[in-house]
C-alpha cells in the first residue's frame, strides 16, 4: 500500500512539474505582429512586385523569421538591397532574428518581400494574404494592400 501511495505521489509531482515547465515555455514565446503591410503598384505584366511592412516581436522571447509564402505568388522571398561596388543589388536576407519588443522594417531601398510571378492582376486597392514564417512554427498572416505609395 505504501509503495502504491509513493508511486501516486511521485506521478502527481512529475505531472505538476511538467505543467509548470509547459507554462514557463508558453510564457517565453515570441509573437510576430505585422504592421502597415503594403505592396507597391506595378504594371499588370510585371513578373515581380515588392512588399513592405514592419515586423514586430510582441513576445518575450527572440523570434527567428525564416521565410514567407502566399497563394497569390509563385514564390515569396525575403530580400534586402545592398550597395556593392557602387551598385545597388538585391540579396536574400536568409533567416533573421527579432528580439523581444524590437522591430525590423521592410521599406523601399532596404529589406523587402520579393513577390515572384503574381497569379492574378493586382491593381491599386487589391489585397493579398502573405504568411510570414518563424522557426518556432508560429509566424503570422497579414493582408497586404496594393498601393501607389507607402501608407
Amino acid at each position: 500500500m505504501r509503495t502504491r501511495c509513493a508511486v501516486l505521489v511521485g506521478a502527481r509531482a512529475l505531472l505538476a512539474a511538467l505543467v509548470l515547465l509547459s507554462a514557463a515555455h508558453a510564457l517565453a514565446a515570441g509573437k510576430l505582429t505585422v504592421e502597415q503591410p503594403w505592396i507597391r503598384t506595378a504594371p499588370p505584366t510585371a513578373l515581380m512586385l515588392a512588399g513592405y511592412a514592419t515586423l514586430r516581436n510582441d513576445g518575450d522571447a527572440t523570434l527567428t523569421v525564416s521565410g514567407a509564402d502566399s497563394a497569390d505568388f509563385s514564390d515569396v522571398q525575403l530580400h534586402q538591397t545592398v550597395l556593392e561596388d557602387g551598385i545597388e543589388r538585391m540579396r536574400p536576407t536568409g533567416k533573421f532574428e527579432i528580439a523581444p519588443g524590437k522591430s525590423v522594417v521592410f521599406a523601399p531601398g532596404g529589406k523587402h518581400f520579393m513577390l515572384v510571378r503574381p497569379k492574378r492582376a493586382l491593381a491599386a486597392g487589391a489585397t493579398v494574404k502573405i504568411h510570414i514564417s518563424t522557426t518556432d512554427g508560429g509566424g503570422a498572416v497579414a493582408e497586404f494592400v496594393v498601393r501607389d505609395q507607402a501608407p
